[in-house]
């Protein structure tokens, strides 16, 4: 196959190829269900049609929606542990933090670099520095860069059962295990002041489960730290208890440390030369940011059982749709489609506007791989298009390498509104920043009325393996709570997510150095900066998106949980207070 750019491919309506531009032809209505795949249009009804989303927003008035006037005060200034590009490209050595001021001064300047040195590497020593203190300076540090406005809080990071006391959300186990390591390695209880938890650690740890839990993750960060100092041997001795300890269908904290554990088995022997059964001797997967597309039926599941898939799709697609408020033709450019649930949140959002009803949607959906799957989620949407009277064509562009895209692929015309949506899809990027900054300079001539950016929001990307494995501690932590309580009737799914998906996005993060770490998760903070290069401003979400956002939660036992917090203009969605991912809506200036 050449290299080069594939013929684009369009689905009118009525489902068949055509090369043509906008479509005109009336269309009949039919209800036929999707065929061929993993779901269809009774799906969508599980979780669109029946929970009644999209409402006239125009007629909206929610006299006991509790929504404060967003008040953006310099929140970056709180902030002196963030990141320049060291964290967007990896495997620059970080310099001392200095001022946020400095920061951004050397933020504007930055050029983009190379992910391996020319000169030969040294051989790196990762300990946990100021005798094991890091880990809890870490956290200290973590908690202050997520303090922005409080849009919503949980009710309560502690839950009760009759028998066996309290059961806590795995963010206060994790905390409670830091403070025990901390104090195995220093007798300097004041530092030990910057733990924010706000409950008595003797209390809180008193019963079975906990305390077990607790002596589970501080013998994980016992083994990390050895790791991190070449004791390789004392490492696999720590890492063999946590192996008997932990299990892949435990609690979120005993499922949490065996994926850990699993990693840290792989760095030893990425390390040593070894090959041990759950180390390098367990099966690989060539790709990991391949392992983290599910497929189609845990897709779903995710959507219809988890608040914050919802969140960010209807919230997200809110806010496409008053950026092309006025225009009656609108061409979304997805950057990756996959099942494009949040297509048919779009389709139906159109349809609902009183003013300049929409007269043809297109969607182009990009691709530089599996066009069997583009194509099936093709012929999916033109049937649900079609079911609703929908005037829609679909456009697949499918290139060799993502440097072959260009705006002449997109066939654009001027009286149509164009707007990009990106979800979880330019982070695969940051481990090549040639082709990241390619997409960016072609979106720039494309210049969309909007751009919808959701992300992960954590920040995966140190070269400093102590600082990757505390962030992704955490951050799996906190998901995998959210996991075994959105999910608890669907076990089947969640545990094929954690086995695939996350599994191996753990094993990356902690085990793999240099071009083969791929999972590099950074904060909005860094995006934001990286934007701003660009010509990239952000825009506020609406009232109405954040409605929708409000919306979901009213439809989830486990929404109680669920923490809206804005950075900036910026809405992140948390579990107990644990930023998961955030949704940002960008023009150019």
């Amino acid at each position: 196959m050449s290299k080069g750019v594939f013929p684009t491919e369009q689905f009118t309506s009525d489902g068949v190829k055509s090369t043509g531009n906008w479509g005109g032809e009336k269309l009949t209505n039919h209800n036929a269900l999707f065929g061929g795949g993993e779901w269809g249009l009774s799906d969508f009804d599980s979780f669109s049609f029946r929970m009644g989303f999209f409402q006239a927003q125009d007629s909206i008035t929610q006299p006991g929606l509790a929504m404060p006037e967003y008040q953006i005060d310099q929140q970056l200034k709180q902030f002196t542990d963030f990141g320049s590009f060291d964290d967007l490209y990896p495997d620059v050595v970080t310099p001392p933090f200095q001022s946020l001021d400095d920061e951004y001064s050397k933020l504007a300047s930055v050029e983009f670099q190379n992910s391996e040195p020319s000169a030969p590497k040294k051989k790196i020593r990762y300990g946990f520095p100021s005798g094991s203190l890091e880990i809890l300076k870490r956290y200290g540090s973590r908690c202050r860069r997520f303090n922005g406005e409080k849009v919503n809080m949980p009710s309560s990071e502690i839950q009760y059962t009759n028998s066996s006391g309290p059961t806590l959300s795995a963010e206060i186990i994790i905390q409670l295990a830091a403070e025990k390591f901390i104090q195995s390695c220093s007798k300097c209880s004041d530092e030990l002041s910057m733990l924010s938890h706000p409950y008595p650690s003797s209390i809180l740890a008193n019963s079975a489960g906990n305390s077990k839990e607790v002596h589970l993750l501080q013998n994980l960060l016992s083994s990390a730290e050895k790791l991190g100092q070449q004791q390789y041997e004392r490492a696999i001795k720590l890492l063999c208890e946590s192996d008997k300890m932990s299990s892949n269908r435990g609690s979120p904290i005993q499922r949490l440390v065996f994926y850990f554990t699993e990693a840290l088995h792989e760095k030893i022997d990425r390390e040593t030369g070894r090959i041990t059964p759950k180390g390098l001797g367990k099966k690989k997967i060539a790709d990991p940011l391949e392992a983290l597309k599910c497929r189609d039926s845990t897709l779903i599941a995710f959507h219809s059982e988890m608040p914050v898939s919802q969140i960010t799709k209807l919230a997200g697609i809110q806010a496409l749709v008053e950026h092309v408020a006025e225009a009656k033709k609108v061409h979304v450019i997805d950057l990756e489609i996959r099942n494009g649930i949040h297509c048919i949140i779009l389709m139906q959002a159109l349809l609902t506007r009183f003013e300049n009803p929409i007269e043809h949607l297109k969607i182009t959906a990009v691709g530089t791989k599996s066009k069997e799957k583009l194509e099936e989620t093709g012929r999916r949407l033109t049937s649900f298009a079609q079911s609703l009277n929908l005037p829609f064509s679909f456009v697949i562009v499918m290139i060799d390498d993502i440097l072959d895209l260009n705006k002449d692929l997109f066939k654009l015309d001027d009286d149509v509104a164009v707007t990009i949506y990106a979800a979880y899809t330019l982070t695969s990027m940051i481990g090549c920043p040639d082709r990241l900054e390619h997409v960016m300079r072609v979106i720039k001539t494309i210049n969309p009325h909007v751009m919808i950016f959701t992300e992960i929001e954590a920040n995966c990307n140190s070269p400093i393996f102590v600082d990757r494995f505390v962030e992704a501690l955490f951050y799996y932590g906190a998901f995998f709570d959210f996991l075994a309580d959105c999910m608890k009737d669907d076990e089947k799914n969640r545990r094929d997510a954690e086995s695939t998906c996350f599994s191996s996005a753990i094993r990356n993060i902690v085990a793999a150095e240099g071009e083969e770490r791929k999972i590099r998760h950074v904060s909005i903070r860094v995006w934001r900066a990286f934007f701003a290069r660009f010509g990239l401003v952000e825009v506020e979400l609406s009232m109405s998106s954040m409605y929708q956002a409000n919306l979901v939660l009213k439809n989830f036992s486990c929404g109680y949980a669920c923490t809206f917090d804005m950075d900036g203009k910026c809405l992140t969605i948390g579990w107990k207070g644990t930023p998961l991912c955030s949704l940002s809506a960008w023009k150019f200036q």
